[in-house]
């Protein structure tokens, strides 16, 4: 069983492109999404702020917080993922090496939880926060919704 929130209803936007809504203010956050651009040759992720309209109302469509945006949320294949596994649908997508992260999912749950929470927790102490919502350039601001 993966870590993904339940869902009945359709997506507000195109399903057939996999969506990272992530923490904009997040140094850690904003470098992992810098790396999925950079390794989706195919351009088919598209980026949500946590803190935008779309991001803020995906995150309650899912029953995650929307005051500290501590989890990232990938929707992929119409399906939701949170957590560790969020970053495994991701790299998955991304295709050969990057599906190699698929090899986390033989940690028990707990721990992948436990190993992602400490670094969610402390992700500003560690890597920083940024004053505002980073604007894309414009090549890029077709990828980004909300």
């Amino acid at each position: 069983m993966t870590d993904r929130p339940e869902t009945t209803r359709p997506f507000p936007f195109d399903a057939n492109h996999p969506l990272i809504v992530f923490d904009g203010v997040c140094v850690f956050c904003s470098g992992f999404v810098h790396m999925v651009l950079r390794l989706d040759r195919k351009a088919r992720f598209r980026f949500a702020t946590a803190q935008s309209p779309l991001g803020e109302s995906l995150f309650r469509k899912y029953g995650l917080a929307t005051d500290s945006y501590e989890t990232n949320l990938a929707l992929v294949g119409g399906l939701p993922y949170i957590r560790l596994d969020s970053f495994v649908a991701v790299m998955s997508e991304l295709g050969w090496p990057w599906r190699a992260a698929t090899l986390l999912l033989v940690l028990p749950r707990p721990l992948r939880d436990w190993l992602y929470d400490r670094v969610a927790k402390n992700r500003y102490a560690l890597f920083g926060r940024k004053d505002a919502c980073e604007i894309p350039s414009p090549e890029l601001r077709e990828r980004f919704l909300g």
